[in-house]
């Protein structure tokens, strides 16, 4: 029998921001830039590349920390010239507008938002920069050929992260934390409770989200993060699951605070393979995998299209089939259930499992 219970939610106050990159089109070919009048005088293609990060910025590591290793690979490789840009709290559609104008007055060329907040300020500025190419992560555009959409199936690795913990869980009770309760982080939370309710229906699913829209902060909490994962681990979850941002590691060292030998915690780490984050390396033993995003990928291969001058367009879309997303296997902690693993993989790429986005 599946079982899910929903915890109350914790209500922090934040924002988001991000900005973005490339030329889209509808069939998903590729093209240059697109034509027409503009007066926002953008810079050579693919020399100059401007990035603005989802709340966090930099050194979240997870999300940003993702979209920057792209970036940094792409910078060093082909000898570009970056900019980047972290938000500011509170800051309106208005003012991500403007940021992102500045870079493209400036000749960056093209400009990537990190995250979802920034799809309408894009679609705003993209078609009024039509010389401009803009590139978004983790919404779709449309409408707007000089916007290209980078986008992932997040419940499809999730998924992997639920058969996971269901598999691993000693207490028959496992939790998800998502940092703000958005359709986006429902994607990991449906896949997440999928994945451990198909491996294992007496498995018990906790859920929580650190913060409601419009207050966003829950994406970068740390102390939050801290608190919901001792609260649900108080209830008797033993892995957790986190799709928060920077409160993620905060919700990682709690784990790691209350991890025994009689008493074994585990954390699922987001975005990027969190065992081999530097800050977190003192939590490693209990990061018993991370849903990665393949986000650094997305970022090199599109500046490297640019670059090319054959730029990706439209929408770009990465799941577990083109390892655009999938569970990192840092550390060995989920050598022993590979086999498990693999087999609910092919099973989703072939269509025999279809994962659910939505709670």
């Amino acid at each position: 029998m599946r079982r899910v219970s929903k915890l109350a939610a914790v209500t922090l106050a934040g924002a988001l921001a991000l900005t973005g990159c490339a030329t889209s089109s509808s069939d998903g070919s590729s093209s240059n830039a697109s034509s027409g009048s503009s007066d926002c005088g953008g810079g050579e293609f693919g020399k100059q590349v401007g990035l603005a990060y989802d709340v966090g910025g930099r050194g979240d590591q997870s999300f940003n920390d993702a979209a920057a290793r792209g970036m940094d690979q792409a910078v060093a490789e082909f000898d570009l010239v970056p900019k980047e840009q972290e938000p500011r709290d509170g800051e309106s559609d208005e003012d991500k507008v403007e940021r992102m104008r500045q870079l493209a007055e400036d000749g960056f060329n093209p400009i990537f938002g990190v995250g979802y907040a920034y799809a309408a300020p894009i679609k705003t500025i993209a078609a009024q920069c039509a010389d401009v190419n803009f590139a978004i992560i983790d919404e779709v555009v449309e409408d707007v050929p000089n916007v290209t959409s980078l986008v992932f199936a997040e419940e499809q690795g999730s998924y992997l992260a639920g058969v996971a913990a269901a598999l691993k869980t000693e207490t028959d009770r496992v939790a998800f934390i998502g940092g703000v309760n958005t359709p986006l982080i429902q994607k990991f939370e449906a896949g997440f409770v999928q994945g451990v309710t198909d491996t294992n229906p007496d498995v018990q699913v906790d859920v929580q989200y650190i913060s409601q829209p419009p207050e966003m902060s829950g994406f970068n909490d740390p102390a939050a993060g801290k608190s919901v994962a001792n609260g649900l681990m108080d209830a008797g979850a033993d892995v957790i699951f986190t799709a928060a941002g920077g409160s993620g590691a905060g919700a990682i060292e709690a784990i790691a605070a209350k991890n025994t030998e009689d008493s074994p915690r585990w954390a699922i780490g987001v975005d990027s393979d969190q065992y081999n984050q530097e800050t977190l390396a003192q939590y490693k033993d209990v990061i018993l995998t991370s849903m990665v995003k393949n986000v650094d990928g997305a970022v090199y291969e599109y500046i490297k299209s640019t670059v090319e001058g054959e730029p990706q367009t439209g929408v770009q879309r990465h799941d577990l089939s083109t390892d655009g997303v999938y569970l990192a296997t840092s550390g060995g902690y989920i050598d022993d259930i590979a086999e498990q693993l693999e087999e609910a993989k092919q099973k989703i790429i072939s269509g025999e499992i279809e994962v659910a986005t939505t709670p």
